[in-house]
Formats: C-alpha cells, sequence, structure tokens
C-alpha cells in the first residue's frame, strides 16, 4: 500500500512540515555536488553507533542532527519526505511548530540512540536519512488521530492501481508490525554492508507514541473528525 493523503482535515497551513521537506531536499542537492567525495561526506558528518561513548557528547549530537537531514538516494528520500508530508502536517496543526520541531529533532535523536544500543552487531556504519524522526510522527499520528482515514493506492498485477481509504490505526499498525519482524530478524546479524535501521523505527515510533500521550494528558486531545468524500 501506498499512502497518497490522509483525510484529517487542516485548520492551519504546515510550514515547519514544509520547511522541513525543502531543507531535506536542499541538502540532498547538495550531497549530489559532491560527486565521489560523497562517502567521505557521510563518514565525517553523519552519525555512527560506534561514536557512543568514543566522542564527546556534542561531536555525537551533532552528528546526530545533520544524519537526519542527509539521504542515500532520490527514492530514500522521496519515501521519508511523502510519509512526513501526509502525517507530518497534522501534528504540527496539533502540536503548534514549535513544539513540533523539538519533538521531531528528539524522535530522531531518540531513534539513532536506540539504534546504537538494540541495533545488530557490527553496526559501525554511518546512519542517515529522517526515518527516525519520522517513524515518531507516525507514532504520534496513531495516538492523536487512530479513527483517521488515509487513502491509499494498491497496485494490482504492477499495472492497475487502485484506490481505497483505510483507517490510520490499520496502515500504521501494519507499518509498525513489518518494522518490528525486520528487527527481530536482524537481531544477532553483521551489517558491515549497510541496510536499514529498523530499531531507529521501530524506538522512534515507540517514543513519539509515548511523548504525545503523556502531552495529550495535560493538554488534551486534538479534535478528531472525518472528512467524507
Amino acid at each position: 500500500m501506498i499512502p497518497m493523503r490522509t483525510l484529517q482535515p487542516l485548520e492551519r497551513r504546515a510550514y515547519a512540515t514544509y520547511a522541513l521537506i525543502l531543507i531535506n531536499a536542499l541538502v540532498f542537492l547538495w550531497e549530489l555536488m559532491q560527486g565521489q567525495r560523497i562517502g567521505g561526506v557521510f563518514m565525517a558528518m553523519a552519525f555512527n553507533p560506534c561514536q557512543v561513548g568514543a566522542l564527546p557528547v556534542g561531536d555525537v549530537s551533532l552528528n546526530i542532527l545533520r544524519s537526519m537531514f542527509l539521504h542515500g538516494s532520490w527514492e530514500h528520500l522521496i519515501g521519508n519526505m511523502t510519509f512526513l508530508w501526509i502525517f507530518g502536517r497534522n501534528i504540527e496543526d496539533f502540536l503548534g511548530w514549535r513544539k513540533y520541531i523539538g519533538l521531531y529533532l528528539f524522535w530522531g535523536a531518540a531513534a539513532a540512540l536506540i539504534q546504537a544500543a538494540i541495533g545488530p552487531g557490527g553496526f559501525c556504519i554511518p546512519m542517515i536519512g529522517a526515518s527516525g524522526a519520522i517513524s515518531g510522527v507516525l507514532g504520534s499520528y496513531l495516538i492523536c488521530y487512530p479513527g483517521a482515514r488515509v487513502k491509499v493506492m494498491v497496485i494490482f498485477f504492477r499495472f492497475f492501481p487502485a484506490f481505497f481509504k483505510v483507517p490510520a490505526l490499520a496502515f500504521i499498525g501494519l507499518w509498525f508490525i513489518f518494522q518490528l519482524f525486520q528487527g527481530i530478524l536482524s537481531l544477532g546479524v553483521d551489517t558491515l554492508d549497510g541496510g536499514i535501521a529498523f530499531w531507529a523505527h521501530i524506538g522512534g515510533f515507540i517514543v513519539g507514541m509515548v511523548t504525545v500521550f503523556i502531552y495529550i494528558l495535560f493538554a488534551g486531545p486534538p479534535k478528531r473528525y472525518r472528512e467524507d468524500e
């Protein structure tokens, strides 16, 4: 299933989400200009789980921050930004842009550190991508709008697209189950050649759920209504 958009209406424009997407796109264009040097850029600027305890906290924090805006391919960038655009706008609408940006960065940092703590052995290569932070967005969305509908596209026999509306609970829940399954399979496996940081996805998702659940306890829930089409 390919998500197209959420049917949860917005009350205001999500400028912070748009800014995050723009920054990620501009950073990727800068990466393309590095040419053959990009491998060295990733080694110098991205977060490596083996840095925890080996570098000063400030250096590790800076590398984690930079890693959230680096991507390895157009597919990596477009996939992450699509999820951010679909789900991030409603979370920004609920939290306000200041809290949203702060929590987005917090979710990304927590995801990176959880990957470093739990991830498979041998994972001493740079971690790049916004997926840890976006996983936090998905976790928070599941708490805020579990009944909201998501318009998805399913392609049958590789040629015939069909469109459906499914609850966010079903779509995001299936996504998390897949991440958890793959994360468990990755335990004890050396990944020196790279791969997907599934435990960053899992960790970011859970931290996103917990933080927004606590926030709702004090601030109250968001408005929940569905758009009929």
